[in-house]
C-alpha cells in the first residue's frame, strides 16, 4: 500500500461525522440501531457455533476474537495518534477496564486448556459481557464525532458482548469456583491497573492517564461510583468499586444459569412428550 493511499484512508478514518446518538429516530441513531443487529444476529451465530461444547472449537473462537480486538485496538491508537500528530496520548493507553478483554481473550486462546484457561473464559462471560453489555446498551460516553473511532468502539465492545454471551450459555457453569476465578482474573486486573498508575504519576506525568478510572489524582466519573470517590476516603471508593463491579458480574453468571436451567428444562419435557408418543 503507497503513502499516500495509506495517508487517504487515515484521512477518511479521522474525519468527522455527527455524533450518533442512541434510540433516537433512525436518521440520528442508525449507527447505533445498525450495531446492535449485527451484534444480536453475530450472537446467535456464535451461540449456535459454540453449542455443541467442543473445546477446540471455544478455544479457537476465543483467540479469534481477541485477536479482531487486538487488531482494531492497534487501529484505534493509530487514527487518534494520527489525528495528534503522532504525539502518544497517555489517556488511551489500552488498560482501561474494557480494554482487559483484549488480553484475556488472546491469552486464553493460546493457554492449554486448565483450570487458568477456564477462569479466563468465566471472566469474559461475566465481567467482559457486563462492560461490553453496558456500553452496547448505553453508550453516550463512547460515541464521538470521528467516524474510524466510532466504528472501532462499537467492534469492540459488540465483539467482548458476542463473545460473553456465547460462552456464558455453553461454556461457562454458574458455580462458586466460577466466582471466585472470575474475581480472582478482575482483582488482578485492578491491581496491575493501580500499579500503572502509581507509576505513571511518579515518572511520567503526560497528559491523562486514569487506568480504571481509578487513578486517585483524576477522580472517577462513572454513575454512583463518582458519588462514592466524592464523599468516602479512598480506600471505600476501591472496595465499593471492586465489590460492585463484581457484584454485576455475578449477576451475568446468575442470568446464564436461569437461562440455560430453563432451556434444559423444556429440552427434557420435549424428549418427555416424544417418548411417550412413541
Amino acid at each position: 500500500m503507497n503513502i499516500n493511499l495509506q495517508s487517504n484512508i487515515l484521512d477518511w478514518l479521522s474525519g468527522d461525522m455527527p455524533t450518533p446518538v442512541p434510540y433516537q429516530s433512525f436518521d440520528k441513531s442508525w449507527f447505533h440501531y445498525l450495531a446492535l443487529f449485527i451484534v444480536a444476529m453475530a450472537s446467535i451465530i456464535a451461540f449456535r457455533y459454540l453449542k455443541r461444547g467442543n473445546p477446540h472449537r471455544t478455544q479457537m473462537f476465543v483467540l479469534g476474537a481477541g485477536l479482531l480486538l487486538l487488531g482494531f485496538e492497534i487501529y484505534k491508537q493509530i487514527i487518534m495518534n494520527y489525528a495528534a500528530g503522532w504525539d502518544y496520548q497517555w489517556y488511551i493507553f489500552p488498560f482501561q477496564f474494557c480494554s482487559t478483554p483484549i488480553y484475556i481473550a488472546t491469552l486464553a486462546g493460546l493457554v492449554k486448556p486448565g483450570k487458568f484457561q477456564t477462569a479466563l473464559y468465566e471472566f469474559l462471560a461475566s465481567f467482559g459481557l457486563f462492560a461490553g453489555l453496558a456500553v452496547m446498551l448505553y453508550p453516550n460516553d463512547v460515541f464521538v464525532g470521528t467516524i474510524g473511532i466510532n466504528i472501532q468502539t462499537m467492534v469492540h465492545h459488540g465483539t467482548m458482548m458476542v463473545m460473553g454471551i456465547s460462552l456464558l450459555l455453553t461454556t461457562v457453569k454458574f458455580e462458586l469456583k466460577t466466582i471466585i476465578r472470575s474475581v480472582s482474573v478482575f482483582l488482578t486486573l485492578m491491581l496491575m491497573a493501580m500499579v500503572m498508575n502509581l507509576s505513571y504519576n511518579e515518572w511520567i506525568h503526560d497528559g491523562t492517564f486514569n487506568m480504571f478510572f481509578i487513578n486517585d489524582v483524576y477522580g472517577n466519573h462513572i454513575p454512583l461510583l463518582s458519588i462514592v470517590y466524592d464523599k468516602a476516603p479512598y480506600l471505600v471508593f476501591l472496595l465499593t468499586y471492586a465489590i460492585g463491579f463484581s457484584l454485576v458480574a455475578v449477576l451475568m453468571l446468575e442470568i446464564g444459569y436461569l437461562i440455560t436451567k430453563k432451556k434444559t428444562s423444556a429440552d427434557s419435557k420435549r424428549k418427555s412428550i416424544f417418548s411417550k408418543a412413541t
